[in-house]
């Protein structure tokens, strides 16, 4: 093992999993956890290593921990959710596939984000785990939301490389929310998930513990990890996707520049193109998904600022406070 595997490794936290883990025994596990309610009424949060979650991503979750293995090219997509996760995605698919289509055309007919939505490309790890799927090792794309010091031994242990994006928390508050709303009928209120927000309780949050869990990670590691951000992604597009071809090891050649592309993946991954695709539009969530919603869910609006539209001026400066005292000393700005 080599010395930045081994000192990774040491960053995670102890893991909670006993040896045994049949369905009836993560169960029992799951229910022993402290609660919460959660931003869907009938369901609750439990804490589990530092952040909460619902009960169905935690038993993936524990079954990821214990079960991934990976390989030599992974690379591994991480966010909290609604921080650009599709979006990473589809970038990450154009860049590392554009050399299978005819003349390096990320927009030929044969790119399969032109009819798969990003998530049945880039399996999410924790719901891929709990419904029990083999995985395709001939995509070295997959994904997760779980936090940094609960990431699978495995991985760190390994030389997957992590790419991170975070987004203004406001945003992430905003999307996950409309997100929430769209999944079911009964929800609670854009107040109350606020109030829910700050205090740390969202599906893997705390925010701030996930956000600073990579950033750190990515200080010490910069080799292994990427650290993004959604608003640098809106600002140069074109920038960004060099450097992640740079860190995901495919570079773009000379002539690949002169040929324009770099912006031809820049704008076939943009919000625009995206959202306007039949897939996107109208065909349901895949298999893995453990709620059937049609794909447009994960395609609002994909601004910068949409939280204008929300919070009051009171509430964006509460919880401005929370996040710069969240974030005091460690570089970040967010």
């Amino acid at each position: 093992m080599d010395t930045c595997s081994s000192s990774m490794s040491k960053m995670i936290a102890n893991t909670s999993v006993t040896d045994e883990s049949s369905a009836q025994d993560i169960e029992m596990y799951i229910s022993s956890l402290p609660q919460q309610p959660s931003w869907r009424p009938s369901l609750n949060l439990y804490k589990y290593q530092g952040f909460w979650c619902y009960s169905d991503f935690i038993k993936g979750i524990i079954l990821f921990q214990k079960n991934f293995i990976p390989q030599p090219n992974d690379i591994l997509l991480c966010s909290i959710p609604k921080s650009g996760t599709t979006w990473v995605k589809s970038l990450s698919v154009a860049i590392s596939t554009r050399s299978k289509f005819p003349g390096s055309d990320p927009n030929s007919t044969a790119n399969p984000l032109l009819t798969k939505l990003p998530h049945e490309i880039v399996l999410n790890q924790e719901l891929f785990h709990r419904l029990g799927h083999e995985r395709d090792i001939q995509n070295p794309l997959i994904s997760t939301h779980v936090p940094f010091d609960s990431l699978p031994k495995s991985i760190l242990n390994s030389n997957t490389k992590i790419i991170y994006v975070c987004r203004n928390p406001k945003d992430v508050l905003v999307s996950l929310w409309h997100f929430s709303c769209n999944k079911q009928a009964e929800t609670i209120t854009f107040g109350e998930a606020y109030e829910m927000f700050c205090n740390g309780v969202l599906n893997y949050g705390p925010y701030w513990d996930h956000v600073l869990g990579y950033w750190k990670a990515s200080l010490e590691f910069p080799d292994r990890i990427l650290f993004l951000k959604y608003e640098d992604l809106k600002n140069d597009g074109c920038l960004y996707v060099k450097k992640m071809a740079d860190f995901m090891g495919c570079p773009f050649s000379v002539d690949e520049e002169e040929q324009g592309i770099v912006e031809k993946i820049v704008k076939l991954c943009s919000f625009e193109s995206l959202s306007n695709l039949e897939v996107n539009k109208s065909k349901n969530t895949p298999k893995h998904y453990p709620i059937k919603m049609e794909n447009n869910v994960f395609f609002r609006k994909g601004e910068v600022g949409d939280w204008k539209n929300y919070l009051t001026v009171e509430m964006a400066e509460k919880l401005d406070q929370i996040i710069e005292e969240k974030f005091s000393g460690s570089g970040l700005s967010v």
